[in-house]
């Protein structure tokens, strides 16, 4: 145990009268324990462990277990306002819903309501904007901005698509920006939470709390079918809530543990964390399950209501589990630590904790150093030399050259767009995700022009809850570590397959079954991607530049947007022009039929190939250093059980 660590220790031990039941409190609602140094509960460091323990009749063991298990609840109140927060930010995902009305409100062509979604997109490219915030301005400030700025933007709407108010095109194009730079602020904060309290588990972390953010449109849903509002109730939504769920995540939020008492954790608190993030993931595929299955039966409005209490409930679940497994370590150690170690006294078990939690950490610091892991053990391609496949130049130019040397790596933003396997990831993102996005976009459109406008709803809640399935599948490369050693650029490659599949399915066939399987296939395929970018950010280009550099990557959105919507509605349009009864008179154009977008769909198609083609070849140059993480845990087995022996 270094010299740091034990100082921090001590800084940290509970005051004389603590009973150690408080610890238990803290670990069910995650109040802040007395970790700062200046508190004035911190006894005299003058005073010893074994005279505190004198009188106060417990183990100083048990005392700073306790005081740990305060920290690590509390870590879990962040991340389940993190939840919150995506689960209620998510307004993007909702535009189809009300895109119709928009467009007949405001009176204007195709080509124009794609300019508004692009503008929605456009607002991404913004995005670096919140980290360069999140450096200067206080965390809370930050969140409570993007709040404002939603509710400016989206209750603007509002007024406008229900004739309160009347305005010109440009400021609502204004107004769609500022709006889409507002859901880029929010999900910054939420990746840097993340980051912040689980340094060991981020993938974990951001995995499931991204996820939520593709179920907003399914609750939005529900909402608007419970008051029995129209569709413009979505714009109200959009404005409302994720100003009264930031408002309300700020109390945890403001009590999260400092990043360097985290590093207290127990040696075995890695594994325990992933043990509970699985039971959140199940409670989240739950949680998405109803919302897919159940929301199909909400049009009544009572009905709506009982459902909505339902998927509030789910979401208040997740509190429960970290709270009641820390109870429940708390009581066995506890009551273990006062049962079997009062036969060999405490000076020895702290002494046997010592030696064993300074081993574990000098592995830890020899193994994950910086979180970057280098990849010299020769096993890979690129490092035989002239008698390997570098002797082909073409070869070593395509797979070789400037490769990425170590996860974790640090990158800044100008060294960032001087990689090759940076375009490589922003190619594949901006053919693959984004397409999907665009999809989401047009859904509205596309379900009028095939004659099914009434089954807009469902097909929203199809691909919001489908989006969520695929974000929460992004965590499977976290949990079948050590079994399946697959690269994570791997998975991202699989996951854009189902893409072109379901547009070529959309361009052949047009009944409403096709158009329910590919919405769903093109929502969990969009969806994993949007989820893994993050985590992928993270490990190829840095955790600490993850603000700043999954920014610059998701500028792809809104140039996507502009393009492929463009381009679908140009198709839509042109078509539409030449059905002449369907040319309304104030320059509305009104396509019928499959043909409308059925080479949107296929030029889509090939568009998600070259994603394909994109990803295959990061993962061809990345699946090296991915090797040395993924046997990681088996050697820091062995490390640990020689040191124990």
């Amino acid at each position: 145990m270094t010299t740091d660590r034990k100082k921090l220790l001590r800084l940290n031990r509970r005051a004389p009268g603590n009973d150690g039941c408080i610890d238990l409190l803290d670990c069910f609602l995650g109040f802040p324990s007395c970790d700062h140094p200046n508190s004035p509960l911190i006894p005299d460091r003058s005073e010893t462990a074994t005279a505190r323990e004198g009188r106060k009749g417990i183990p100083a063991a048990a005392v700073e277990e306790g005081a740990m298990m305060g920290r690590q609840a509390r870590k879990w109140m962040v991340l389940m306002a993190t939840v919150w927060i995506q689960a209620f930010t998510g307004t993007n995902f909702d535009f189809s819903a009300y895109s119709s009305d928009l467009k007949a409100a405001m009176g204007i062509s195709q080509v124009q309501l794609n300019y508004l979604a692009t503008a929605s997109d456009l607002g991404k490219a913004l995005g670096w904007s919140s980290g360069l915030a999140l450096l200067y301005l206080p965390l809370p400030f930050v969140l409570l901005l993007a709040a404002a700025v939603g509710f400016g933007a989206y209750g603007a709407q509002w007024l406008l698509i229900t004739h309160r108010i009347s305005l010109p095109y440009f400021p609502v194009f204004l107004l769609c920006l500022l709006a889409g730079c507002s859901i880029c602020w929010f999900n910054t904060v939420c990746f840097v939470l993340c980051v912040r309290n689980f340094p060991v588990n981020r993938s974990l972390a951001l995995s499931l709390t991204t996820s939520f953010n593709g179920v907003s449109a399914s609750l939005y849903t529900l909402v608007v079918n419970a008051v029995g509002g129209s569709c413009s109730v979505y714009l109200l939504l959009n404005a409302t809530l994720p100003l009264l769920v930031s408002t309300i995540a700020l109390l945890p939020i403001v009590r999260q543990p400092p990043a360097h008492l985290l590093l207290l954790a127990p040696a075995d608190s890695a594994r325990h964390d992933s043990y509970i993030f699985l039971l959140l993931n199940i409670l989240a595929f739950v949680t998405g399950l109803y919302l897919l299955f159940l929301n199909s039966i909400s049009s009544v409005s009572s009905t709506a209501r009982l459902l909505l209490a339902g998927a509030v409930l789910l979401l208040l679940l997740p509190l429960c589990v970290p709270g009641v497994i820390c109870a429940r370590d708390w009581a066995r150690r506890t009551l273990f630590s006062s049962s079997l170690f009062s036969f060999i006294g405490v000076e020895d078990h702290e002494l046997q904790k010592q030696l064993v939690q300074s081993s574990e950490d000098d592995i830890d610091d020899g193994v994950n150093n910086g979180d970057a892991f280098s990849v010299n053990d020769g096993n890979d391609d690129c490092s035989h030399g002239e008698n390997g496949r570098r002797s082909c130049w073409w070869w070593w130019r395509c797979w070789c050259w400037d490769r990425l040397a170590a996860l974790g790596d640090e990158h800044t933003a100008t060294r960032l767009v001087s990689r090759i396997d940076f375009w490589l990831y922003y190619v594949s993102y901006f053919c693959g995700a984004t397409v999907g996005l665009v999809y989401s976009n047009n859904l509205g459109q596309i379900a009028q022009s095939m004659g099914r406008e009434s089954q807009t709803t469902m097909l929203v809640t199809v691909y919001s809850s489908c989006s969520f399935f695929g974000r929460l599948v992004s965590a499977a490369p976290d949990f079948l570590r050590g079994k399946i050693n697959f690269a994570r650029t791997g998975w991202l490659a699989v996951a854009v397959v189902p893409m072109p599949l379901a547009f070529f399915l959309l361009a052949e066939v047009g009944d409403t079954h096709a158009l329910l399987a590919g919405t769903a296939l093109i929502a969990l395929s969009s969806g994993f991607i949007f989820a893994a970018a993050v985590s992928i950010t993270s490990e190829l280009f840095g955790p600490n530049s993850l603000g700043v550099n999954h920014n610059i990557l998701i500028t792809n959105i809104p140039l996507g947007s502009l393009l492929y919507g463009l381009l679908a509605a140009l198709i839509y349009d042109a078509n539409g022009k030449s059905m002449v009864p369907l040319v309304l008179g104030d320059g509305m154009v009104l396509c019928m039929g499959r043909k409308c977008y059925a080479k949107t769909f296929l030029w889509w198609a090939c568009i998600t190939l070259v994603g394909l083609a994109s990803s295959l070849a990061l993962y061809l140059r990345t699946r090296a250093i991915y090797v040395q993480p993924a046997r990681m845990p088996a050697a820091e087995e062995g490390a640990q059980s020689e040191t124990l022996d």
